[in-house]
């Protein structure tokens, strides 16, 4: 029954993030074309930056959801690991290119320093105002499980810093509504840039980490190797490896060297043990290698 409970709550979790993704995508289509046409027609560069900003949401979105379905088919004889590690490339990709759009909205905010041009604070503001409605309640769809994945962290953060880059644009939609100051357009693109790069910076550290199979930054080396020891019957634990298979799950190898004495049944008893501590410790994929002589290769230790 225990188990039962727990496979309805994982696929509960599954439709719960997928009507999430398909809800984000479906909002900020509509919204990107709304802001980018009234962008267009205003000539407004923060209404314009902030549509390029949320259009790469909507493929931010997209691939991200891709990836969560890929990684649930299962394993096979050509990719025994499944298909788990699309989210981590996701993550990256989603990375990247929240970065080329930051490349996009300075280069034209420096334009527009040297070419302002007229544009309709008000407008500006409306529109900007139903971004942030839009951005905040797609961004609720993953509060609860933005720090059990990256993936969705990832989506996450782009909405709510889409949420702020809006509520930015209306302050320069009411500025400039007031002062008539044209350089506020490029300066609120300027912040706008600023504050995705800030956000972006840690998702394309982390994402690039785990891409190249780095220990996850939620788990401690030392704490994984501690964990092993403290069983009596472990002497030493070597060539242990810690790497994420995904955004969510991370598995691990290590040789232990145990006592000469134990039978093959002690054995088995010492690595369940030890495999039910590490799952605590966020490790779902475990293989032991146990030695019982005394290591003399140059780098057990």
């Amino acid at each position: 029954m225990a188990h039962d409970h727990a496979h309805h709550h994982h696929q509960h979790k599954i439709s719960n993030l997928t009507r999430a993704f398909v809800v984000g995508i479906v909002l900020n289509i509509l919204f990107v074309i709304i802001e980018f046409s009234t962008g267009f027609f205003t000539n407004s560069l923060a209404l314009l930056s902030d549509a390029g900003h949320n259009l790469s949401d909507v493929a931010t979105l997209g691939l991200s959801l891709f990836a969560f379905q890929l990684s649930k088919r299962k394993a096979n004889n050509k990719f025994t690991f499944g298909y788990h590690k699309s989210t981590i490339l996701a993550s990256l990709a989603n990375a990247v290119i929240l970065l080329l759009a930051v490349g996009s909205i300075g280069w034209e905010a420096i334009h527009r320093f040297m070419h302002p041009e007229i544009t309709n604070g008000k407008v500006i503001s409306l529109v900007a105002g139903v971004g942030i409605v839009i951005n905040v309640v797609s961004a609720l769809f993953f509060f609860r499980e933005k720090e059990n994945d990256l993936n969705v962290k990832g989506a996450y953060l782009h909405l709510m810093v889409d949420a702020m880059v809006s509520a930015g644009v209306v302050l320069a939609g009411i500025a400039i509504y007031y002062t008539h100051l044209l350089w506020i357009d490029p300066l609120i693109s300027i912040c706008i840039m600023a504050i995705v790069l800030y956000s972006t910076w840690g998702l394309l550290k982390e994402s690039l980490r785990l891409s190249i199979d780095a220990v996850p930054i939620d788990i401690s080396f030392d704490k994984i190797k501690a964990a092993i020891l403290q069983h009596k019957e472990v002497i030493d634990v070597h060539h242990l490896h810690i790497w994420a298979m995904s955004t969510t799950k991370n598995a691990m190898t290590a040789h232990l060297l145990v006592n000469d004495q134990l039978n093959d049944k002690e054995i088995a008893m010492l690595k369940q043990a030890c495999k039910h501590e590490l799952l605590h410790l966020n490790i779902h994929h475990i293989t032991f290698e146990v030695e019982k002589e005394i290591c003399i290769e140059e780098d057990c230790h």
